[in-house]
């Protein structure tokens, strides 16, 4: 299957992102490369793009399509939180520009062994972002705790039906492991009222994202990951990241205010005694996709686009 994945406001992103000829640039959720593709094409040859994904299959699809870039492109599978690390391997310290887009690919959810997506009944419990690490879905359904699969689906999934879901898992799984999807989906709907299930969407859609979250540790790697992303960004620098829910949304807002504006002093005082120093100014509106983007591809329709500039002292 090719992986295919629509970039979400594209034009949008290059358009914040400030691009100068020779600048060099990091794609921290390379995907199928479509947003890179953009960048590279607006370089010059001194300008430089690293992809990080960590994913084997995005890797193999953007390795192919930037390959008409040459050296300008290097492309590292890995997790964007070794960013520091794997841009010090090739002797890079700082960069002009940063770009995450944290949503799961089409390719992603459309091929069933990879487990992300609720509409095939056959489709094993995997998620994993990154097939090297030890924990699938399949080990949190079957191996959590009641307490820690409800913490995982109120917290991540935003289910009010949370306490109910978890009990109904922990009572499935005694008799028999959840190993599919269907499965999975079947012990759901058990546990929700069906006149709720007859109002909404599907009603494993919160379940299902509230696993992937836990699986790959999304929220905790974007929570530790933007200080120090912002800390390598040159003067001027951008970083535009993308997301689709609330919860990664209010961590990017946070940060960035943070940033923003650092102090922690007491505010009666005259004037900041902590030292603490700004690091320059988040873009104060979130970019959202425009109509005829929601019309064109649906999955758009939660992004947010937030951006942050770096501003030396």
């Amino acid at each position: 299957m090719e992986f295919n994945h629509t970039p979400v406001l594209l034009q949008e992103t290059i358009g914040q992102l400030c691009i100068k000829p020779d600048g060099i640039y990091v794609d921290g959720t390379l995907g199928g490369g479509g947003h890179a593709y953009e960048v590279l094409s607006r370089l010059s040859g001194q300008g430089r793009l690293i992809g990080i994904d960590q994913d084997a299959d995005a890797v193999r699809a953007a390795s192919q399509r930037l390959s008409v870039f040459g050296d300008r492109v290097s492309i590292i599978r890995s997790n964007y939180a070794d960013m520091r690390m794997q841009l010090a391997k090739l002797g890079i310290r700082k960069v002009d520009g940063i770009l995450l887009d944290l949503g799961v690919s089409s390719f992603q959810l459309d091929t069933p062994e990879r487990g992300f997506t609720y509409r095939d009944a056959h489709a094993p419990l995997d998620m994993r972002m990154d097939d090297r690490q030890m924990i699938t879905a399949k080990d949190i359904v079957n191996g959590y705790s009641e307490k820690e699969l409800f913490r995982i689906i109120r917290d991540y999934g935003e289910d009010k039906f949370a306490k109910n879901i978890a009990k109904h898992i922990v009572n499935t799984r005694k008799e028999k492991e959840i190993l599919t999807a269907g499965e999975l989906c079947a012990v759901i709907r058990g546990a929700i009222p069906m006149k709720v299930q007859k109002s909404g969407g599907n009603p494993a859609k919160r379940t299902f994202q509230a696993i992937r979250i836990a699986c790959n540790r999304e929220l905790d790697v974007l929570k530790d990951s933007l200080d120090d992303m912002i800390d390598l960004l040159n003067d001027g620098g951008r970083i535009c990241v993308i997301t689709f829910h609330s919860l990664e949304d209010r961590i990017v807002k946070t940060i960035f205010k943070k940033n923003e504006n650092p102090c922690i002093c007491p505010p009666d005082f005259p004037v900041c005694v902590c030292g603490r120093v700004s690091k320059g100014k988040a873009v104060r509106k979130p970019v959202v996709p425009s109509e005829e983007e929601w019309e064109n591809n649906k999955r758009s329709r939660s992004a947010k686009l937030r951006v942050f500039e770096r501003k030396e002292q």
